[in-house]
């Protein structure tokens, strides 16, 4: 008896391609940029500080540098009067010594002066003569601890100690301690630059009316708008018409110039393969179909060594295959770890059904309901031509490979496409 043919048995998995993707993609080259433009991004050397960190032993607050050691008698009924011999403001260096019985008047980041070894804030500290500065004369009616309220010099770290390491990805608050070590410039990995091709002949620009048998290109603004999301810089090379060698023109020219080829569509109705073919003879294919659903037909391959993806024509599925694969890629290429979106689990609200064994990634939107369970409800249509549901929803449901749908009440998988990598839920 003849066996029922399997259409997607033939395919790679979405993991499978995945791999392929990332072990054909590298960082970029490394550039110079200063700290602060660095937020966000994962250094591509590692950074350590030219100085202890803190430089000095400084005050933690407004009050009285002291000798620990004079108060160690002082309480309510008996306090230890001293006297002021000093002011010192932050910026500002008291030189003289400071003797038995003495105080210096200190401020918030001042360095605390030789010798002594503890700070006394300011309002628990009784002035009995002058204003509380150089020549005055001071009550305090409680020990105090050494160390108690100085910061102690190399704090967070000490000269020639990494502060933060090649792959670390930089915080506003990390920029501050870049700037802090003496790193007012640093290296990372550059933009990757993304170049973009819509493919077909019915394609117009957005800012013309569509005639008879024409529609508005949406890919091309959807897809370089995520790949800025994603950290890299596109590059609109227009619309191809279905003629190969106006292709050819556009992918060539687009693979000079650079780190990454995108396009989506293809030549003509029907006649997807013809992007296949194009880069197995420019280059090299290395998977052209992967089980899943929207956005099936991904081509990827290497022109002249550059990777080039080439994604459905379907805006839902170039969307949901630049999300899967391409923003991963670009990721790597500025020297990420944290490659993939955030996935949870979430109760489905209704029934989600499917005919084929391949993998599903329906739009979706997860909420939590009034007991704080998440719940990811299915957008009405899973219609591939739609991008409205993509823009409202915060998620893609995921039905797994062979199962053919989810039950009202059971747990699916979403993948976050609204959050970071990396983010914990």
């Amino acid at each position: 008896m003849a066996q029922d043919f399997n259409p997607d048995a033939h395919m790679l998995t979405v993991e499978e391609a995945l791999d392929v993707v990332l072990r054909h993609v590298v960082p970029t080259p490394i550039e110079e940029i200063a700290c602060w433009r660095a937020a966000g991004l994962p250094l591509a050397r590692d950074v350590a500080t030219d100085i202890d960190l803190a430089p000095f032993a400084n005050s933690a607050m407004d009050g009285y540098a002291v000798h620990a050691e004079d108060l160690l008698d002082a309480d309510v009924k008996h306090p230890v009067v001293l006297d002021v011999v000093g002011h010192e403001a932050a910026g500002h260096v008291f030189e003289g010594a400071v003797g038995t019985g003495e105080t210096v008047r200190i401020m918030t980041g001042a360095p605390v002066p030789e010798g002594l070894d503890a700070v006394v804030k300011y309002e628990i500290v009784e002035v009995l003569e002058g204003d509380g500065n150089e020549g005055s004369r001071v009550a305090l009616r409680k020990p105090a601890s050494i160390g108690e309220n100085i910061r102690a010099a190399g704090l967070e770290a000490h000269r020639g100690e990494v502060i933060m390491r090649a792959g670390e990805v930089v915080t506003p608050a990390g920029a501050g301690l870049l700037a802090n070590a003496g790193a007012a410039v640093v290296s990372v990995h550059r933009a990757p630059r993304v170049g973009i091709i819509s493919l077909g002949t019915e394609l117009v620009d957005a800012s013309v009316v569509p005639a008879r048998g024409q529609i508005r290109d949406v890919n091309a603004p959807a897809l370089m708008a995520s790949a800025i999301a994603a950290g890299a810089e596109p590059v609109f090379y227009g619309i191809a018409p279905d003629d190969e060698g106006r292709i050819c023109e556009l992918v060539r020219r687009a693979v000079d110039e650079c780190d990454l080829v995108v396009t989506s569509g293809g030549a003509s109705a029907g006649d997807y393969d013809y992007v296949t073919a194009l880069v197995a003879r420019e280059g090299t294919v290395l998977f052209d179909r992967i089980s899943m659903r929207p956005g099936k037909a991904v081509t990827f391959g290497l022109v002249n060594d550059v990777p080039f993806v080439g994604l459905s024509g379907n805006p839902a599925g170039a969307f949901i295959g630049f999300e899967l694969f391409v923003r991963p890629a670009i990721r790597k290429m500025r020297g990420h770890s944290d490659l993939q979106r955030p996935v949870q689990k979430a109760r489905v609200q209704r029934d989600v059904k499917k005919r084929q064994d391949r993998r599903f990634y329906n739009r979706a939107r997860v909420e939590r309901d009034p007991a704080g369970e998440l719940v990811a409800t299915e957008a009405a249509t899973q219609n591939s031509a739609m991008l409205v549901d993509l823009h409202r929803g915060n998620c893609l449901l995921v039905v797994p490979d062979g199962l053919r749908g989810i039950t009202a009440g059971d747990e699916g998988e979403v993948i976050r496409y609204d959050l970071p990598e990396g983010t914990v839920l």
